[in-house]
């Protein structure tokens, strides 16, 4: 049996993901609110960051008092919320 064809995750170059990285350090930093774009996901992911770690190359993003362990691949842009 044939698996189904899944799409592939954009790649982005070192540029980017530098990037991404620098805006997660620092709204971890400031304890700021960010909304961040996650490939496979329709819903954006809002929160804080409590943790980034390289161990397993996840963020984790606290809203409500739950936790989201977002893939860093994943995370296609970081913006902040305007309300």
């Amino acid at each position: 049996m044939a698996k189904a064809k899944v799409a592939k995750r954009p790649t982005r170059d070192e540029f980017v993901l530098e990037e991404i990285g620098n805006q997660l350090a620092e709204a971890q930093q400031e304890q700021s609110e960010v909304v961040l774009t996650v490939w496979g996901r329709q819903e954006t992911t809002r929160g804080q960051i409590v943790k980034m770690d390289p161990r397993t190359g996840r963020v984790h993003v606290e809203s409500n008092g739950e936790t989201d362990k977002v893939p860093f691949m994943d995370i296609m842009s970081v913006n902040y919320p305007r309300d």
